[in-house]
Parts: C-alpha cells; sequence; structure tokens
C-alpha cells in the first residue's frame, strides 16, 4: 500500500499539475480498512463478491445480490412512466402488459412485487416470466380485468 503526497509542481511520474492531491494505491493483493467517512468520487465498479454488514452488525449480506434488479411505474397501460432497466412495455390487452429488460436476467427464477395505484380493490400478478421480460395481469375484485396506474419491481440475477 503506497500513501503518496504530491505538490502542485507534480513530483510523481505522469502527473503533470496534482494540485497537491494525495493518492492511495491498494493493490489486489492487499486490504485496507478505513475508519469514519470514506468519500468516494467519480464512477466506481462494485464488485459482485462485495458485502455490507446488517443494522445490527451480526449477518453480512452480499451488497449486489441484495439490489432491485428492475422497477416500472406506469399509468393505465404498459407505457412507463418512469423505470428502471425497462427498455420498453407492450399492452397484451385489458390489463395484461409485458415489459422487457433492458439488461436480461440469468433465469426465470427471479421474484417480482407489484401494486395497483388507486384506492379500488386491485390486484396484481406476475402472469409469465423469462429472461428478457415479465409480464403482469391486473383485475378487480369482481374478477374483471381492467387498465389500472400500477407499479412493479424485481429482485433476482441479473445475466
Amino acid at each position: 500500500m503506497a500513501l503518496t503526497k504530491v505538490n502542485r509542481g507534480g513530483l510523481n511520474t505522469g502527473i503533470s499539475d496534482s494540485s497537491d492531491a494525495t493518492f492511495l494505491t491498494v493493490t489486489s493483493g492487499e486490504g485496507a480498512t478505513f475508519a469514519g467517512t470514506l468519500a468516494v468520487t467519480g464512477v466506481h465498479t462494485v464488485g459482485n463478491n462485495a458485502i455490507y454488514t446488517s443494522d445490527g452488525s451480526a449477518v453480512t449480506q452480499n451488497a449486489v445480490q441484495s439490489l432491485v434488479k428492475c422497477w416500472v411505474k406506469s399509468a393505465n397501460n404498459a407505457s412507463p412512466n418512469d423505470s428502471f432497466n425497462v427498455a420498453s412495455g407492450t399492452d397484451n390487452g385489458t390489463g395484461d402488459y409485458s415489459y422487457t429488460f433492458t439488461n436480461g436476467m440469468s433465469n426465470v427464477n427471479y421474484c417480482t412485487a407489484g401494486m395497483n395505484v388507486d384506492d379500488q380493490r386491485r390486484c396484481q400478478y406476475r402472469r409469465s416470466s423469462a429472461t428478457d421480460h415479465f409480464r403482469v395481469r391486473h383485475w378487480n375484485e369482481d374478477g374483471g380485468y381492467n387498465d389500472v396506474d400500477s407499479c412493479s419491481m424485481l429482485s433476482g440475477d441479473l445475466a
């Protein structure tokens, strides 16, 4: 592990003007523990082995596996108002919507959760799933299908 202080003159090779910066380099064979707040800027990749400690500090969990992989909010049709990892929506008929993933799932064993956004007694269920899309159906308490504002999200393994 190397901690290098570089003055404005750029004393390190390859750094022309660091504006009095400090650089910390940790190689893959080394580990680093930080106390306090670590401010990270820029784009950083979190590997699929990243873990976090539970709120009670009793267990650790895999950070990547616990993330929501897709969500969509649509209003009275399959056209997304807002979404994450949804490329498009398809209206298959009254209350029957399909959503295609931007990035596919590794298998069909993912979990979906959904709800209708109104004060009526309506339900949503996952009609089918594939690695490239999922399909939901909305119905009324009287058993009739209907077009409603809805939200869906899912967790599972991305391809």
